[in-house]
């Protein structure tokens, strides 16, 4: 047996895929972290083990997937805890009893970027959006202009935040000018291949800007995130709740604000 004090592994495979891993548990077994693609992508979910591994003797095993598959995976208990920013279904798995311990970890936000030339006071984009603080607002410009939108992974944090703010812009998004990535494609690199706007997560965007895009709004409070820890209620990892008193605590919030994008809970 492998007695580092961390393993780390990220998996290709969607969360459900560790349906196999998730039945009797001990402190030997690696505990099962489900993650959204975004958080590993941003570095934030990978601080987190990674910092513990100089603290408790905890091995943790990250899954990354979509955040509706994380989540699944977690009612399922075919991972041990989530690691997500999707407040409304993290509610409801609490209120039905099929998860607990919620815990915010790190604050954060979405931000739209977009196609934008020239520099200072001659910067444009073609929806005239730049400098924007009101996403419904800008939203609804870039349907009325036509101008080209890339959506965010299906089913993914930011895919949720974005279908909350197409509904306060009021605006159902459509072919031709809403498009989706193809399927194994970076809906970011997409975006800046298309001219396109895009949706993206603050810390991801940090940590791969794209040439020829720009932040165009941010600082709206309905694009702001919270990274949730939650614990299966199905299965019960001894060292779960030791994951999560640790990443809650003040090493945790270390963590959180260490990471570029992302501030402490």
């Amino acid at each position: 047996m492998n007695r580092r004090p961390f393993l780390l592994s990220l998996l290709a495979a969607a969360c459900p895929a560790l349906a196999a891993a998730a039945q009797k548990k001990s402190l030997a077994d690696p505990l099962l972290l489900g993650v959204d693609h975004a958080l590993v992508g941003a570095g934030l979910a990978a601080a987190f083990p990674r910092a513990l591994g100089r603290g408790p003797r905890v091995g943790a095993r990250l899954g990354a997937g979509s955040t509706a598959g994380t989540l699944a995976a977690l009612e399922q208990g075919d991972v041990d805890a989530s690691m997500t920013t999707a407040a409304e279904i993290e509610n409801r798995l609490v209120k039905q009893g099929l998860a607990h311990d919620r815990r915010v970890v790190a604050r954060g936000d979405v931000v739209l970027v977009g196609p934008v030339t020239g520099k200072g006071r001659k910067a444009t984009d073609p929806a005239g959006l730049l400098g924007g603080r009101v996403a419904a607002a800008a939203l609804m410009k870039v349907a009325q202009s036509g101008a080209a939108f890339v959506a965010p992974p299906a089913g993914s944090g930011t895919n949720l935040a974005e279908v909350s703010l197409w509904g306060a812009a009021a605006v159902a998004p459509a072919a031709p000018w809403y498009v989706k990535a193809p399927a194994g494609t970076d809906p970011l690199a997409h975006a800046a291949a298309r001219g396109a706007y895009t949706l993206v997560d603050r810390g991801l965007w940090l940590r791969r800007p794209q040439k020829g895009l720009a932040v165009v709004v941010e600082g709206d409070p309905r694009m702001a995130t919270e990274v949730v820890l939650l614990r299966a209620f199905r299965v019960n990892h001894p060292a779960a709740k030791l994951f999560g008193q640790w990443v809650g605590g003040p090493n945790g919030r270390r963590v959180a604000g260490s990471q570029r994008g992302w501030r402490a809970a």
